[in-house]
């Protein structure tokens, strides 16, 4: 790794459509989050550079930008109410688009710097499309590959290897035809579980990967994917024993370390420098994302769907993000890091880090709360 600076990631603002900067008044409206850092890690400029083909400036630039952009995210999504339609940003992360179902609601948008979209549906009416293809009948899930809400065309987007199985589960659920955008897809989402084994941590001849040091209590420990163990299975390097475990429907479960095993607050980077992680706070669509695994290390993307539902061979899991980084066979339960924000662990995905993929991960937070969890951050 080249020697990086820490670089300040401070002071640049999102831009509305028409590059016009937002205004003194906008910005004072939303200060950044009180958790996150203002140095960007060396490890994630280098591999945002790598995978997403930046230079450190608009990588710099990038994350100021999505920083600013989760905070409106946030703050319009309560404002909104029952009429907020989603939020996402456009390819450079320059813009912050904001849907509405209320026209009237497009100035208050625009006051935070934000582009508004007025849509037919609110993101409350989208994720109840989903929420009844989640509980449609298991032979009709079993022929579909994923579904999930695509904030950016105001649909439930169902994907399957072909268009007529896609519309069976579509018809199965019940749910509007008008709500829901079908396609056929060649992805075929497969867990990052491997037999191999290697490090970081093994489940008898099984490795997977750590996801973020936890503590509950006194009781040091860590997150990972529910799919790599169940409770009372013993792990090694380092020593442990899962005390949860949610798979499938989930797929996050958490581990408490033996005496003697220290939970930092480091997720490994690129070329095994630490990144340290600052807080959880949920980065929008559209972001950049990186991910650290035991196979395949520090690999960077953007995230393009929250709340995907995904059929493995072994069930479905909902409640999963969807995102550009690749990963392989044994990084599952790796962590998932937007900027100095903890996101989630890898679940599963298709493609691989020679050709390039797509991953899932479970978000950090539902696990935090599952298992009363405090993530430990610097």
């Amino acid at each position: 790794m080249s020697s990086k600076r820490w670089a300040l990631a401070g002071g640049v603002i999102l831009a509305v459509s028409l590059a016009t900067p937002l205004s003194s008044a906008a910005a004072a409206a939303e200060p950044a989050p009180q958790s996150a850092s203002p140095s960007v890690p060396p490890a994630v400029i280098d591999a945002m550079e790598r995978d997403l083909g930046l230079s450190e400036a608009q990588v710099v630039t990038r994350l100021a930008n999505e920083e600013r952009a989760a905070a409106t995210e946030s703050a319009l999504s309560s404002q909104l109410g029952g009429s907020y339609g989603g939020a996402w940003l456009n390819a450079d992360a320059t813009k912050l688009n904001v849907a509405t179902t209320d026209a009237a609601a497009a100035q208050a948008i625009s006051a935070r710097g934000a582009q508004p979209v007025v849509v037919q549906r609110s993101l409350a009416d989208l994720d109840a499309v989903k929420q009844k293809l989640d509980q449609a009948p298991r032979k009709a899930k079993n022929s579909a590959t994923l579904w999930y809400v695509d904030v950016t065309t105001n649909t439930v987007s169902v994907q399957a290897p072909t268009v007529e199985a896609a519309e069976a589960l579509v018809a199965a659920a019940g749910v509007d035809r008008g709500a829901v955008s079908v396609a056929a897809t060649a992805e075929q989402p497969t867990l990052f579980i491997n037999i191999i084994g290697g490090a970081p941590y093994y489940i008898g001849s099984s490795r997977c990967s750590v996801g973020f040091p936890v503590t509950k209590g006194s009781v040091q420990g860590f997150t990972t994917a529910g799919h790599c163990g169940r409770a009372g299975n013993r792990t090694s390097n380092p020593a442990g024993t899962f005390q949860g475990s949610s798979f499938p429907g989930n797929d996050y479960a958490w581990v408490a370390a033996d005496s003697g095993n220290t939970a930092t607050p480091y997720v490994r980077g690129s070329g095994g420098a630490n990144v340290t992680v600052r807080g959880s706070t949920q980065a929008s669509v559209g972001a950049s994302i990186c991910r650290s695994g035991s196979t395949t290390g520090w690999r960077c993307g953007t995230i393009q769907q929250h709340n995907a539902s995904v059929r493995y061979s072994q069930g479905t899991v909902t409640g999963l993000t969807r995102t550009s980084a690749c990963a392989e066979p044994g990084d599952s339960g790796g962590s998932f890091i937007s900027g100095n924000q903890a996101q989630g662990m890898t679940s599963g995905g298709s493609g691989n880090c020679s050709v390039g993929g797509t991953t899932y991960h479970q978000p950090v937070n539902e696990a935090l709360s599952a298992y009363g969890l405090t993530l430990r951050t610097g």
